[in-house]
């Protein structure tokens, strides 16, 4: 199975797919996009306005793999719902840890 996440210098990114104004903030899992890549979806409660979604995207990533919130930021599709978000730090550190989550939430 694809992945969404890669090594990008000092960083890892994730491709997401995000849907806001769902019924509850939740990570729905890896899907394969129409072009073949991987995203991982999420659904947040929050609105699509003044960044409250992007917002909410990242405090829920920082929280279910244990990050600082400061770690990551979205650098691609700010009013998109395909996003790419950064996480700083090292990344064979970062990639194993999400690798873990995805081994034990799927």
């Amino acid at each position: 199975m694809a992945v969404p996440f890669a090594s990008a210098g000092d960083a890892v990114t994730v491709t997401v797919r995000l849907t806001p104004r769902a019924s509850a903030d939740r990570i729905q899992g890896i899907a394969s996009e129409a072009d073949g890549s991987a995203v991982l979806k999420v659904q947040v409660t929050a609105v699509p306005e003044a960044g409250k979604a992007n917002a909410a995207l990242v405090k829920l990533l920082a929280k279910t793999w244990k990050l600082p919130k400061t770690s990551l930021s979205v650098v691609s599709g700010a009013t998109s719902r395909r996003k790419v978000v950064r996480i700083a730090g090292e990344p064979r550190a970062i990639l194993d840890r999400l690798e873990a989550w995805v081994r034990t939430d799927s």
